[in-house]
């Protein structure tokens, strides 16, 4: 468990490039397969009967304790990230858009689209105990835990393919109400979830190394599946597993509302709920089980026998041998929610080639539950200017946990390249850094 925090802190600080994929882009009124992906009625409005998409990549990270001046610091990233009193929260995403096919016929619209996700969260991590683990102080300290939370460590990662369809049912001069679904098949990689809630005690440090002393009993998930059972820290784990077998279902649902004039719009609106399912984990490896934690019968636990772990199946392997873990229950194929959002937008026109677009994402679920997918709360406004073959916009958005961040991009031709801190980065102390790049062809 320390070299578990220890290697997370790490990668936070090396990797601080939050969950608002391809912003700016996916909202602009040249629409396309990446509208699609923020509502599925967008495919009504293609702007070209064709597009096919080529490729897409966006990698991106939030957190609220690090920030990019703390990179150059001398500072530990271990001790940055536990730095203060609130809770750590943090999410490195990475997102592929594979082929894809999108076709417009008469008032309806389809599409085909394939996709490949990889995260890493960190959710609600008391920081004390980060402090206590990481900490080289060998003078007596006692630090105190009193957290009610689920404090979790997870990774996941999988495939998916969309089968998308959206029809107009009412236009005239003035008006257009457009519906669209898309029902996506979902294919698990690798999942692992160590999530500990009602952790109260004591951490005691000296000489000899670092101790933890449970109060009271404190319930424990530790659940892996696919590559992650061996570590979930080492990208290529993440790779290599992207891809599994057909094994869950989910879908999206959206409205659209246009208020014409002419061949463009003077508003554009819409409201979506996505990724409404979730995918059963089966492996040979799999395990998932709920247990009582607690040293009360076996004594102070010492943290140093963590030092070698690098895998949930060990650290569990570990609490076992030592008489900490009492099992409630445990299954070895398990579920897992996808992060169900509400999707809400409006893009104004101000003046010809001129917009603003408004944008909320609210999660439906809390980030707690250990069978949870995570994703972030956003508001963003992105003004933009687009003159057909060109298009540019700067995207500020309000990131529930790495605050506010501004970004930028352009799209030339089917070309696009964007992100959404890379101004604040700059000029601000910002805790978000993102990027993200692709290529689709629209024609007729």
């Amino acid at each position: 468990m320390k070299k578990i925090i220890v290697i997370t802190g790490l990668l936070i600080g090396l990797n601080t490039v939050a969950q608002e994929h391809y912003s700016g882009i996916s909202t602009s009124n040249r629409v396309g397969i990446l509208n699609a992906n923020i509502n599925p009625a967008e495919l009504a409005n293609l702007s070209k009967k064709f597009e096919v998409n080529i490729y897409g990549l966006s990698f991106n990270l939030s957190n609220n304790k690090i920030a990019f001046s703390d990179i150059s610091s001398d500072a530990d990233f271990e001790t940055l990230i536990f730095q203060g009193n609130s809770p750590v929260n943090a999410r490195i995403n990475a997102e592929i858009n594979g082929p894809g096919l999108a076709v417009r016929w008469q008032k309806w619209g389809f599409a085909v689209s394939t996709k490949a996700y990889a995260k890493f969260d960190m959710v609600d991590v008391d920081p004390t105990i980060g402090n206590a683990i990481t900490g080289d102080n060998i003078i007596l300290n006692t630090t105190a835990l009193n957290f009610s939370g689920n404090q979790r460590l997870s990774g996941t990662s999988y495939g998916e393919v969309g089968l998308s369809a959206a029809r107009t049912f009412f236009e005239n001069e003035k008006h257009r109400f457009s519906a669209g679904v898309t029902l996506k098949l979902l294919f698990p990689g690798s999942y692992s979830n160590f999530g500990l809630s009602d952790l109260n005690g004591t951490v005691t440090e000296n000489a000899t190394g670092a101790y933890l002393t449970t109060s009271s009993p404190a319930t424990l998930n530790i659940a892996y599946s696919g590559n992650l059972a061996d570590s979930f820290t080492n990208f290529e784990d993440y790779s290599k597993s992207i891809f599994g077998g057909l094994n869950g279902f989910a879908g999206d649902i959206g409205l659209n509302y246009q208020w014409k004039k002419g061949k463009d719009y003077r508003i554009n609106a819409g409201l979506a709920i996505r990724n409404i399912g979730s995918m059963t984990f089966k492996d040979n490896n799999n395990s998932s089980t709920n247990y009582v934690f607690s040293t009360q019968n076996a004594g102070p636990l010492d943290l140093s026998l963590f030092e070698n772990v690098d895998n949930l199946g060990d650290v569990e392997q570990v609490l076992l041998d030592g008489d900490y873990l009492t099992k409630t229950s445990g299954q070895n194929d398990f579920k897992v929610k996808l992060p169900t959002v509400l999707s809400t937008y409006a893009d104004f026109r101000i003046v010809p080639k001129l917009y603003v677009t408004a944008y909320l994402q609210q999660k439906v679920n809390e980030d707690s539950g250990n069978d949870q997918i995570s994703v972030p709360n956003i508001f963003s406004i992105t003004p933009r200017v687009n003159l057909g073959f060109f298009e540019t916009y700067v995207p500020v958005s309000f990131n529930e946990i790495s605050g506010t961040n501004i970004g930028l991009g352009f799209r030339l031709g089917g070309f696009y390249v964007g992100t959404s801190s890379l101004v604040s980065a700059l000029v601000s102390d910002s805790k978000q850094g993102d990027f993200y790049t692709g290529f689709r062809w629209a024609f007729l």
